[in-house]
């Protein structure tokens, strides 16, 4: 085990100490791509009130790939950002249906991490963020989410480099992650990042992290 995958293992465990380890949860592999695009440069709350809102207009991920734009934009707009996710949706649609023969990506089911990456590659607007929650939380696979929560906390616990993307961090930690522990990390840390570790202002007294954080020890 590299010494990153034992700093990780150190920081699981602590944080599962806190919050408890949160329990895995499947979903359609398709159905958190979209949520995904539509969690994009927006709080979950709004997200999730817009992936809501299209599932009660549509059917069917058929019917939103045959729907008019301006229909689509109207179910999604509590997440903002209507226009271009709207755009986004009907693109992976589109391209979904032609790599796979219709609106699923079932065939990510049984694969390696490697592999159901490789599948998802070229998707249009799929980043290595969208990718790795579809892959986590739909296929039970140890990919490693970086969002703006987890991009903030590994660079001040000093896990990457301070001026390292969200790419970045993305590439160097999930191979360290312990796959046992890929989901309660990620979705401890978000926990963490919300009531704790603040862009501004965070509450480090309070935090379990702090004796293994420098930007704890210098605040």
């Amino acid at each position: 085990m590299s010494r990153l995958s034992q700093r990780l293992s150190v920081i699981a465990e602590r944080l599962s100490g806190a919050y408890g380890r949160p329990r895995p949860r499947r979903s359609d592999p398709l159905s958190e791509l979209i949520e995904t695009v539509l969690s994009q440069n927006t709080s979950d709350v709004n997200s999730g009130r817009a992936f809501r809102s299209l599932r009660a207009a549509f059917p069917s991920w058929t019917a939103v790939a045959r729907a008019r734009p301006a229909a689509i934009e109207r179910a999604i707009r509590p997440g903002g950002l209507a226009r271009i996710k709207s755009r986004r949706i009907r693109l992976v649609l589109r391209a979904v249906r032609e790599r796979e023969g219709g609106y699923h990506l079932r065939s990510l089911r049984g694969l390696s991490l490697a592999a159901a990456r490789e599948r998802l590659l070229g998707l249009p607007g799929v980043g290595p963020k969208t990718r790795a929650c579809v892959l986590l939380f739909a296929c039970g696979l140890p990919a490693f989410p970086v969002d703006t929560h987890v991009h903030r906390i590994v660079r001040r616990l000093g896990l990457v480099d301070e001026r390292a993307s969200a790419e970045a961090a993305h590439a160097r930690l999930e191979p360290a992650v312990p796959p046992s522990r890929a989901l309660d990390l990620h979705l401890n840390l978000i926990r963490l990042g919300r009531e704790l570790c603040r862009p501004r202002a965070p509450r480090c007294e309070r935090c379990p992290l702090r004796r293994l954080c420098p930007h704890a020890a210098s605040a």
